[in-house]
């Protein structure tokens, strides 16, 4: 059977925020950073500026790495009550596997840059030689 998800209020995440209880709240799911502070490769600092509220904005603007979103899974204890949740499309999926996408993107990367100087080669060859 499966494990029940703990729900919770944005009212009682509020006071959420010391180094010992530091939590998050990122595209409606609530992490538990508090043992994540020191190893944050953004200082704790970052991270405790926004806890006990919803980071999903300053989370998304620094776009984090794929590892770093699967990474967040065990720190996840729970979600937002359907009430508090942000009804928004969130920017990225929550599911967090872009897996897919960078390998999509990974041809073009170098693949179009390599045609266009061959073709620029060819045009100087025929045309200045």
């Amino acid at each position: 059977m499966a494990e029940q998800v703990k729900l919770f209020t944005r009212k009682e995440l509020e006071s959420r925020k010391s180094r010992k209880d530091a939590v998050l709240i990122i595209h409606n799911g609530v992490y538990d950073v508090s043992k994540f502070l020191e190893e944050h490769p953004g200082g704790e600092e970052v991270l405790l500026e926004k806890a006990g509220q919803d980071a999903t904005e300053p989370f998304e603007d620094v776009s984090h790495s794929s590892d770093a979103r699967s990474m967040m899974n065990k720190y996840k204890i729970g979600e937002l009550v359907e009430a508090d949740r942000d009804q928004t499309k969130p920017a990225y999926s929550p599911d967090w596997n872009d897996q897919a996408q960078e390998q999509g993107n990974a041809w073009s990367t170098w693949l179009t840059p390599l045609l266009l100087g061959i073709a620029a080669t060819l045009v100087y060859r025929y045309l200045f030689a």
